[in-house]
């Protein structure tokens, strides 16, 4: 009987431990799953195609988190409401952003977070207790049909019916063009001929040309130490005079002195009375011209008899 109950004992006692580790091991796992977990909301203006449930959440590359439920929203059902499940210690922060992508070209959209300055503080809970609300950035597969969209508009208004007509008129008045330089290929050739032949004869001129200057050139440097010799000998020359000049000035400069204070005063006297001689010399003429016998002999001209 004492094995027995001791069987009994021992089973009891593993039996009462097992279920105390589940019973820890539950409330742990709850804990855990509380304390080391924050949620967030992502509300897009697009659509989330293929995005579901359960579906990743990196950052920056780094798996955070998941998307714990996905709803369209109450006031505007053109967006969709996102609720993410991110660990604990990711650190987002307000100027973090959310947007959507593709990890292959066959994979399933996930959620990037991106940003997140270090500086910037951390993104916590309103007053009100709900999740707090991450701004989410356009994708690139957005961007991509944006993109696209515009470039069917553009598209649109370049192919419309008028611009369509006037690339047809070009194209036949390109056409119209090259069949002209067709029927004229002679004298196109002939043209070229001329052209090849004139650019040749310049090429000679210019070689020429070049050929002189360098002889130019080289008679110039020959002849300058000569040039700048005679240069050199007529700048000594007129210093030379116009030393001269001044030695001759500073020895009659009391001569000319005198000559400017006595000979200008009586210069003008002197032209007074040239200008008086010459008015009676005038005069004198005058009655030459006039009479000469009369002015020489003091009397007047014999009259010839006329009977």
């Amino acid at each position: 009987m004492e094995t027995k109950a001791n069987y009994v004992l021992i089973g009891a006692f593993t039996i009462a431990v097992t279920v105390f580790l589940l019973l820890f091991a539950l409330w742990a796992a709850k804990y855990s799953s509380e304390r080391s977990w924050n949620e967030y909301l992502v509300v897009f203006s697009e659509p989330v195609t293929g995005l579901s449930e359960g579906s990743s959440v990196q950052y920056n590359g780094i798996a955070v988190g998941t998307v714990d439920d996905l709803m369209l929203a109450p006031d505007d059902p053109r967006q969709v409401i996102a609720r993410l499940k991110l660990q604990a210690n990711a650190p987002v922060k307000v100027d973090t952003r959310a947007r959507l992508s593709m990890t292959s070209l066959t994979g399933p959209p996930i959620i990037q977070l991106t940003g997140g300055s270090p500086g910037a503080p951390a993104l916590v809970p309103g007053p009100d207790g709900r999740p707090p609300r991450i701004e989410t950035a356009a994708s690139a597969l957005q961007n991509i049909a944006d993109t696209a969209n515009r470039l069917v508009e553009r598209l649109d208004q370049v192919l419309s019916e008028e611009n369509v007509a006037r690339i047809a008129a070009t194209l036949e008045n390109i056409e119209t063009m090259t069949g002209a330089i067709s029927d004229q290929r002679e004298d196109m050739r002939e043209i070229l001929i001329n052209a090849r032949a004139a650019s040749e004869q310049l090429t000679v001129t210019m070689s020429s040309a070049n050929r002189a200057l360098d002889t130019v050139d080289r008679e110039l440097v020959q002849q300058l130490p000569q040039l700048m010799d005679k240069i050199d000998g007529t700048l000594g020359k007129l210093d030379s005079a116009a030393h001269g000049a001044d030695t001759i000035l500073n020895e009659n400069r009391s001569a000319i002195n005198s000559f400017a204070n006595d000979g200008l005063s009586q210069l003008g006297p002197t032209l007074g009375e040239l200008r008086g001689l010459i008015r009676d010399l005038r005069r004198i003429s005058d009655r030459l011209d006039a009479n000469p016998s009369r002015y020489l002999l003091g009397r007047d001209a014999t009259k010839e008899f006329e009977p």
